[in-house]
């Protein structure tokens, strides 16, 4: 498989902006896999929209060497190239003294090589000093070209030109002028999430990637071709059940293999949308993502049958699973950044606050309680979020943390019979077998 990693100097470059417009430019030719280096849910939705095919992440301290290799090649076993776009600074992961995390590390397990970003504003003999620092810090790492942004004018790409023809060894395969106005919007740390009624307008982003010549940049991909394992890297099983999942504005925080994982158990997905009043369907597993509920309370509170019927679910001991957003519209109630307070499923006796403490993005460890419903091994997730959620004494965890800051003292996973909330995300590839505790608790 041919593929090339899109990386930067650090976080703001321009990555997933120009990423995104070169997936869009490359897509109306080739059939492109794109994948998103650590844990986040908005970037892929942005290489979905630009390609036409379910962007993935990949993340070596979630997923071992060969699962890595393994989702590559099995997600892009039909299409011409690989785009992976790195996270952050080029070699920032997990600690100081590893690459575990890295995109670096995704570059090496892949074989592909890497296309470095660097925001050139007011640079021209430094951004040659900076490639430079970035190429040899590893030199098991294949830096094979540069895509430089934020060029002001003709006069400062012509000494970019100059200074990195005269120190750097890499080529420069894109050069992008500074834009009068951002091509996209942000909430917290990210893009605006993608609304699922008003699909955003990506062609600004495109724009921007023009000044990308995709023929160097397609040499530079097809330097190399990996060998990778096409093989399906899920537990497959018959076990004829069904898993509604809501999939709108509120609840749209999923790992893509995490419901292809559920499928391969023979497990028939439904979606549905309670922010916009839809009913919850009958089903035997509920599986719950995040989002942004907060910004959505007044609307998911309305929805009587959807908070009435997750409730009777659990208390039924239908297995179900809440992440984060998930995870608030089942406690009893959900404050806004406003300070308006909504009621919500009251599954948990404990009640959710948008406090705006930023808790992440940060990996976390976890080791699974024996009350823990869903999962009894130990567990790499990661977690981001504004909120916080107070609960009563006498709370079951399903959770002790070893990193991470979970709900309170040191616990994450709230436990109501076979319902499970918390603020963790987990990969169904971080573990070998995710969903065998939906299937075992539905007999």
């Amino acid at each position: 498989m041919k593929g090339v990693v899109i990386a930067g100097t650090g976080s703001g470059v321009g990555k997933t902006s120009i990423t995104t417009g070169i997936l869009s430019r490359l897509s109306k030719e080739y059939k492109v896999q794109a994948f998103k280096a650590g844990p986040d849910f908005i970037d892929p939705m942005y290489h979905t929209l630009a390609s036409g095919r379910a962007s993935r992440n990949i993340d070596s301290f979630m997923m071992d060497d060969d699962t890595i290799r393994n989702i590559v090649g099995y997600a892009s076993k039909d299409a011409d190239l690989c785009i992976v776009e790195g996270v952050r600074g080029l070699y920032e992961g997990f600690s100081a003294d590893s690459d575990i995390g890295s995109t670096a590390r995704l570059a090496k397990v892949l074989g592909f090589p890497v296309v470095l970003t660097v925001d050139v504003r007011s640079l021209n003999r430094s951004a040659a000093a900076i490639v430079n620092g970035f190429a040899a810090f590893d030199p098991e790492l294949d830096i094979k070209g540069l895509i430089l942004n934020n060029i002001s004018g003709r006069q400062h790409e012509d000494k970019l030109d100059e200074v990195i023809g005269r120190y750097c060894e890499q080529e420069i395969v894109g050069k992008i002028r500074k834009m009068r106005e951002r091509p996209t919007k942000e909430r917290y740390l990210g893009l605006i999430t993608p609304d699922a009624k008003d699909v955003p307008d990506i062609s600004l982003l495109t724009e921007m990637a023009e000044g990308v010549d995709l023929d160097r940049l397609m040499q530079v991909a097809e330097s190399s071709d990996s060998e990778l394992p096409q093989e399906c890297p899920y537990v497959r099983r018959d076990s004829g059940l069904t898993a509604a999942v809501p999939m709108d504005d509120s609840f749209c925080f999923y790992y893509r293999e995490n419901i292809e994982c559920l499928e391969a158990s023979g497990v028939s997905v439904r979606t549905f949308a309670p922010t916009d009043g839809e009913p919850l369907p009958d089903a035997d597993i509920y599986y719950i993502g995040g989002g942004y509920p907060e910004l959505h309370a007044e609307e998911i509170s309305s929805n009587s049958d959807f908070l009435e019927g997750i409730k009777n679910a659990s208390e039924e001991g239908r297995p179900i699973l809440g992440e984060c957003g998930g995870m608030l519209s089942m406690c009893g109630s959900l404050k806004d950044a406003g300070g308006r307070e909504f009621k919500m499923a009251g599954i948990f006796d404990a009640n959710a606050e948008m406090t705006g403490i930023r808790h992440g993005p940060a990996y976390v460890m976890a080791k699974a309680m024996p009350e823990n419903p869903l999962f009894g091994s130990d567990v790499r997730a990661h977690e981001y979020h504004y909120s916080d959620v107070f609960s009563e004494q006498g709370c079951t965890f399903g959770y002790k943390l070893l990193r991470g800051s979970g709900i309170s003292g040191g616990m994450d996973g709230f436990v109501s019979n076979n319902t499970l909330g918390t603020y963790m995300h987990q990969h169904a590839l971080s573990s070998a077998d995710w969903a065998s505790g939906f299937i075992s608790k539905c007999g």
